[in-house]
């Protein structure tokens, strides 16, 4: 099976899908095929901010189209951000899409949690995860909390690297989430955040969305 990546939004979170994916293959002793389109962080950022799901839909088909005629058998946006419009893109497309809404609602429920606190862009903070967690409350921060996370996230995320500001804002909201709203654990709403925890070394109990997300992929391809 012939994997399609739409990448790039952002450079952080495609390189964490290609080296999972290649690790997660090398693991199994299988061989994948995979293509990488490119999609534009700041256009993305655009149609997120002003909810303009056409134009970013339209994006995704143009970009789908190149991975038919490269041989893909399905099609993934690496992006929590890049998800605000999957529904309308899973209508249009001419391949199977792998949607992380979906793959990280059921590993929600299978783990019985039931308040999540959410890091990631605003608007998946606001929309709790596209209101796509329904066994469980999804908690934001809250005030300028929520300003903050989101302005570190990505500023971030087009940068590739965490620094430590950008840290602190991450881990004064999470304490707060966990100390003060009762999460029982963080997803991580938004997939460069992997720039600055790994649930195997995290404090805290972590719902990794990308490493949910990928998974699934290798699932999907060959499952187990």
């Amino acid at each position: 099976m012939h994997i399609g990546l739409i990448g790039g939004i952002g450079p952080a979170a495609t390189d964490f899908y290609y080296r999972r994916l290649i690790a997660a293959f090398a693991a199994r002793k299988q061989e994948f095929d995979l293509t990488i389109v490119h999609a534009d962080t700041p256009i993305l950022l655009r149609h997120l901010l002003s909810n303009n799901v056409a134009a970013q839909v339209a994006i995704y088909q143009r970009l789908t189209h190149r991975l038919v005629a490269a041989g893909a058998d399905c099609v993934v946006v690496t992006s929590i951000g890049g998800h605000f419009c999957i529904r309308a893109f899973e209508e249009v497309s001419t391949l199977p899409v792998i949607n992380i809404i979906t793959e990280v609602s059921r590993a929600v429920a299978a783990r019985g949690i039931k308040r999540l606190g959410i890091l990631g862009t605003r608007t998946a903070m606001e929309t709790r995860f596209y209101n796509g967690i329904p066994t469980a409350e999804v908690i934001p921060p809250s005030g300028p909390d929520l300003d903050a996370v989101h302005e570190a996230y990505i500023a971030m995320a087009a940068a590739g690297v965490v620094t430590p500001a950008q840290r602190a804002v991450f881990d004064s909201a999470i304490a707060k989430l966990l100390r003060e709203e009762g999460a029982e654990a963080i997803l991580l709403g938004g997939t460069d955040l992997a720039l600055a925890f790994d649930e195997n070394t995290a404090p805290f109990p972590l719902v990794d969305c990308a490493g949910i997300h990928v998974d699934a992929i290798v699932n999907w391809v060959s499952p187990s």
